[in-house]
């Protein structure tokens, strides 16, 4: 059996660190927005190219608090205009929605799932004011074209880095493209914790210090709240468990780039669309997708042979019954690809031999 994601052996070589850690954690009696999550954004703002990380509770937050801090610092206001991808997971159109502005789908095109620059200049309208450029299963697209068409419009640029961990456009990470940028650390993530944690990069320091607040209740000091705030706080053990883990990002995903390109290489089966890919570092693969016509003839066809998939995502945003005020577009190209996507195995834990065994069963696949 060739399980689509173990957690249990991905956290394996960390077992003895955590424990360790928790152990200090417990000595030292500060588990909330203590040393370690000081150190965690640190780091991963070394790691991303920017000024700063701040540690937040989870990746929606993120978002959140990105969009509701660029309305507390009067660059944005409620009811702005939001450019999203139509086919990206609903968090991120949650996200805009909840921060009191208003998203408007676009869109996006057949090579890479991604919005590209100029399906961008096409959705413009006099009332848009940003741009979610979301880095979809792990690849960053068009991200510093975009940067620059938003900086010549005065539009703020927000990456949804949320799958993107280390991924790479030029000399530019994820994180470092955008104004702002918003990632989580959900377990499955290429950078993940043991339970629920979230991060923004940037290089504005007004904007950092207004999410500080934000996710602290709108407090910069105990007991003086200058905004109305949340909370939403990355805890020490998670931080600290995703600084020993950073430190392997880069070979992980170069495993999983391995992977992808022997997926690349070696299927050859006429019924599956692989993914497009450049070889660059621009992609960390936190989802292989493939397209196939009679998917679940396909994810049946791989479960009789012991191969598990998951289905990234089988319901567009605006088809959702919680997105009624979208239900009368139509997204074509997002829909064909939330109606022919299927994910395949592939991460750093995974042997040569299950990768090839994975190999030949779909070159043997055949279609009803």
């Amino acid at each position: 059996m060739i399980k689509y994601l173990d957690l249990k052996k991905l956290n394996a070589p960390y077992e003895e660190i955590i424990l360790e850690k928790t152990k200090n954690l417990l000595t030292r009696g500060w588990y909330i927005l203590g040393e370690e999550v000081q150190l965690f954004e640190s780091k991963f703002a070394s790691y991303c190219g920017t000024k700063h990380a701040i540690g937040v509770a989870n990746g929606l937050d993120a978002l959140v608090l990105i969009f509701r801090a660029y309305i507390e610092l009067g660059k944005l206001k409620k009811g702005d205009q939001i450019l999203v991808p139509a086919n990206t997971y609903i968090a991120s159109i949650l996200a805009i929605i909840e921060a009191g502005l208003v998203p408007k789908l676009v869109d996006v095109n057949l090579e890479n799932y991604n919005l590209d620059v100029q399906s961008v200049k096409k959705a413009l309208e006099s009332k848009t004011k940003g741009i979610l450029s979301v880095h979809l299963y792990g690849q960053i697209t068009d991200g510093q074209e975009i940067r620059s068409f938003s900086d010549e419009y005065g539009l703020l640029m927000v990456e949804d880095a949320a799958q993107a961990h280390g991924a790479k456009e030029g000399l530019k990470k994820a994180g470092a493209i955008g104004h702002a940028a918003g990632f989580s650390f959900y377990p499955g993530k290429n950078l993940g914790c043991l339970g629920d944690g979230g991060a923004v990069t940037t290089n504005d320091d007004e904007l950092a210090n207004c999410i500080k607040a934000l996710r602290n209740y709108g407090s910069e000091e105990k007991y003086k709240n200058i905004y109305k705030g949340v909370n939403s706080r990355l805890d020490e053990i998670q931080a600290s468990i995703l600084t020993e883990k950073l430190k392997n990002l880069d070979k992980d995903n170069q495993k999983r780039r391995k992977i992808a390109e022997r997926y690349i290489n070696e299927i050859k089966n006429k019924h599956l669309v692989l993914p497009f890919w450049d070889k660059s570092e621009n992609h960390v693969f936190h989802i292989f997708g493939v397209r196939v016509r009679d998917r679940e003839h396909f994810q049946d066809y791989l479960l009789q042979n012991q191969i598990y998939t998951v289905i990234h995502y089988p319901i567009p945003p605006h088809q959702q019954d919680c997105m009624k005020e979208f239900s009368q577009q139509s997204f074509p190209v997002s829909e064909q690809i939330h109606r022919e996507i299927i994910s395949l195995p592939c991460h750093q834990m995974l042997t040569e031999e299950e990768v090839s065994c994975i190999i030949s069963i779909i070159n043997e696949y055949k279609q009803l």
